[in-house]
């Protein structure tokens, strides 16, 4: 017995001695299998490829409501997993992973206990617009072509099974309001009367790379499965929209409206904000900071010599010939000439540039009615040339730094590329750092010396009076009652925005609630981080290290966003990447 008694007590003392760091390893490798399994899943789930990581896929996702049940079941699973994991137990660098992944799989979770999927089209995207990205890929091999074939042949499935969620959101009022539907038929149209090789669909056929053998064989069974299979599902699409889910549609506005509608708003908010903020705050957070913007606008509107008060400046700015493009590559070439712009400055302010480059085209012609200016990301940066008279020049210069580099076209292909992290921080995008980001680069434009005229300069203003703007018009429609009216006009008095734009991006918040938030509130994080390292490193401060800190964190929460300049400032603001010195 008294043997048995040592040898137990060596036991436990050789157990104490290795069980922390064992237990710490285990944890680590326990939260990789965790997320590794669930991202490997997601991807499955969706079937979509928003970076092109993964090229063309030959399905489309499933949407039915047993695949949504199970949707929930899983995530549910998994964040009870995550629960278990002592975050302390993790090493520095998972924790921040942790800290970035619990948020998407909890956001995950809100979507599907809303059901969220029973709304998959508004005034700004929709399901169907969705395949239009796809069929402008880049396609390069012979599979390319036959899974996007394949997955023309799973339209009628997978709009069939859209539908009937459509209708799931239609019985209890959970749809976007009827104001903001008209005319969003026009791009399902537009593929029924067309012949098959004049549709989106048959975009990649039209110039096949040489390497790709069978060409006229896979023309010949595009045109067949667009014209047998996408076409008579797109028509089914429009008889249902038009004459029954419009006409149903909801006619209020706000999303306190909608089933459990306080609730709904809220999830959303923290979803695009990352940030626990209510309706009320971010409210009073957009009047303080449109009544400051308003004020520089002023101040700039003087340095263009212009004698009279603000209203009667943009009234000057929204009709003036001069100020628009005549022709839509005029416009074109005027963005792509301040893009090359931005490239002769670019190294004087990020010291790790992105291998990605990026195209200038125009938004195509079924979706530029109701698409926005313009908008990026990898690969391309799409300029919007419908209704030149309403596209102004003053305004580019801010809108190309924001969609392209080194906006959206620059940091999402930087944490694509970035191997160190996880895939789910790679290919995974968060409204508030993403478009805080974009809106950051916007304002940087004034110091990079990009605006050249007063007038670029106060179009850079009344782009970030705009975002500001949103604060308070997205949260007075969705919690204060506001109507589309009272918003449009909010917007008319306080931006530079022509009427149609701005009717536009009034449908946006009101079809999509909370997004609009993200953009201001991610700016004033990253301007708040930059000025306080500007603050405490002094001489040390380092502008080409700070944004390649900020960039290589890929996309993450904003608490999480400040945590690390924190650390960053508190490490003497070294650069990230010192080996490309």
């Amino acid at each position: 017995m008294k043997t048995l008694i040592l040898r137990s007590g060596c036991i436990l003392l050789v157990l104490a001695a290795i069980t922390p760091a064992a237990a710490a390893s285990d944890m680590n490798a326990r939260f990789k299998a965790i997320y590794t399994r669930e991202w490997n899943w997601r991807e499955n789930q969706f079937a979509d490829d928003e970076d092109g990581a993964r090229g063309i896929q030959n399905r489309l996702p499933q949407v039915d409501p047993a695949t949504q049940t199970a949707r929930l079941v899983y995530w549910q699973s998994v964040i009870k997993q995550l629960a278990a994991i002592p975050v302390s137990a993790l090493t520095p660098e998972n924790q921040i992973d942790y800290e970035v992944y619990k948020p998407q799989i909890e956001a995950l979770i809100a979507d599907q206990k809303f059901r969220q999927y029973e709304m998959p089209a508004n005034s700004d995207s929709t399901f169907w617009t969705d395949l239009d990205y796809t069929a402008r890929e880049n396609f390069k091999t012979t599979a390319d072509y036959g899974n996007w074939i394949a997955q023309m042949r799973d339209v009628p499935r997978y709009f069939g099974e859209e539908i009937d969620e459509m209708r799931a959101g239609e019985k209890r009022g959970f749809t976007a309001p009827r104001a903001t539907l008209e005319g969003r038929d026009a791009s399902i149209a537009t593929v029924v009367n067309a012949k098959p090789e004049d549709t989106v669909f048959y975009v990649p056929f039209k110039q096949m790379p040489a390497s790709v053998p069978n060409q006229a064989q896979l023309r010949a069974d595009a045109i067949a499965v667009i014209r047998d299979q996408v076409q008579p599902a797109y028509a089914r699409l429009l008889k249902y929209w038009t004459g029954e889910y419009v006409p149903n549609a909801r006619n209020t506005l706000a999303a306190d409206d909608l089933p459990d509608g306080k609730a709904y708003y809220q999830s959303q908010i923290r979803e695009y904000t990352t940030l626990d903020l209510t309706p009320e705050q971010i409210h009073r957070i957009g009047l303080d900071e449109v009544a400051a913007l308003r004020a520089q606008m002023i101040d700039t509107m003087r340095k263009t010599g212009f004698d009279g008060d603000l209203p009667a400046f943009l009234h000057y700015l929204r009709t003036d010939p001069k100020f628009y493009a005549k022709t839509p590559q005029e416009l074109l070439d005027d963005a792509a000439w301040i893009c090359k712009t931005f490239d002769g400055k670019a190294a004087r302010y990020f010291g790790h540039l992105p291998r990605s480059r990026f195209a200038i085209e125009p938004v195509p012609a079924d979706m530029a009615p109701f698409y926005t200016s313009g908008r990026g990301g990898p690969g391309v940066y799409l300029l919007n040339t419908y209704d030149l008279p309403h596209r102004p020049l003053y305004d580019l210069t801010a809108l190309t730094l924001h969609e392209s580099a080194p906006g959206h076209a620059f940091q999402i292909p930087l944490a694509a590329e970035n191997k160190a992290l996880p895939e789910f921080r790679r290919h995974s995008y968060i409204s508030a750092y993403g478009e805080g980001w974009a809106l950051y680069c916007e304002w940087l434009g004034d110091e990079m010396g990009m605006y050249t005229t007063p007038y670029d300069e106060f179009g850079m203003l009344s782009y970030q009076i705009w975002r500001a703007a949103r604060l308070v018009v997205d949260t007075g429609i969705h919690s204060q009652g506001w109507t589309r009216v009272q918003a449009i006009q909010y917007m008319k008095d306080n931006t530079a925005l022509p009427d149609h734009e701005i009717e536009t991006e009034v449908d946006r918040y009101i079809s999509w609630p909370g997004q609009a938030l993200s953009y201001y509130l991610g700016e004033m994080a990253i301007r708040a981080a930059r000025q306080k390292a500007q603050t405490v490193l002094g001489p040390k401060f380092n502008i080409r290290a700070f944004h390649d800190a900020v960039l290589k964190l890929g996309s993450v929460p904003l608490p999480v966003l400040t945590a690390q300049m924190d650390k960053f400032i508190a490490d003497g603001g070294k650069d990230p990447y010192p080996d490309e010195e």
